[in-house]
């Protein structure tokens, strides 16, 4: 869970937002918190332009290329991501033009930023994740005109390119699974066994956890991104 400003620079077609990209192995939800905007879609169905204002909330699965705009200024929203910890871990494949798509190496440069400290004041940190925007922002346009066009089939390319970038990266993510969303299936299947023979023990052992506010925001793709650390204390 994460809170993201959304981006307020304008891009080439004058709508303010952030990157455009795409999560090969994580459904994401939106909680809108404030502000207006407008999430840009290519999936199965096409091109699709959905309205953000407050309490919208909306989702979208693995595939998704996605541009959230900022009509604003101020657009707020509150980020829920499946399977936690892949969206750390490279799911994202942001549209850069097919080049850089198609060599990790010069993708990986591309994506990088050295300085990710949104809140430090660093001119060069901002210049570079605007960069790495309007790059990407370079890649989504054909690639809207393209589906426009042709349809969701003119999305096959991009998916490809995507799925052979991250394809390296799939057993760290599986261990990362095992860890976490995988073992809280595990948990619940425990717990309902232990509930369909009236055994409540475990309930015994009920906590409250708070989250800790981060004290920095990093740049992300979206905006700038506000994060929790979670403690038991």
């Amino acid at each position: 869970m994460s809170e993201i400003s959304v981006y307020d620079w304008p891009g080439a077609d004058g709508a303010a937002g952030g990157s455009p990209h795409v999560h090969t192995a994580s459904t994401e939800a939106y909680v809108v918190l404030e502000g207006r905007g407008r999430l840009e879609t290519l999936d199965s169905r096409g091109f699709t332009s959905s309205p953000l204002e407050p309490g919208a909330v909306l989702w979208f699965t693995p595939g998704t290329v996605h541009r959230a705009i900022n009509d604003s200024g101020d657009l707020k929203v509150l980020v829920v991501m499946q399977n936690a910890g892949l969206p750390e871990h490279g799911d994202a494949v942001m549209t850069f033009p097919p080049e850089y798509l198609a060599d990790a190496e010069a993708y990986r440069r591309a994506a990088a930023l050295e300085h990710r400290d949104a809140d430090a004041g660093l001119a060069a940190g901002e210049q570079a994740a605007r960069r790495r925007r309007d790059l990407a922002l370079d890649g989504y346009f054909a690639l809207k005109d393209a589906v426009l066009a042709a349809g969701p089939s003119a999305l096959e390319g991009f998916h490809a390119a995507a799925a052979r970038l991250v394809a390296g990266r799939t057993a760290e993510w599986a261990d990362l699974l095992a860890g976490g969303a995988a073992r809280q299936v595990q948990l619940t299947q425990q717990q309902l066994a232990s509930l369909d023979t009236a055994e409540s023990i475990y309930l015994a052992s009920a906590q409250t956890t708070m989250g800790k506010r981060e004290n920095r925001r990093i740049y992300g793709m979206c905006g700038r991104i506000q994060t929790w650390e979670l403690s038991d204390n």
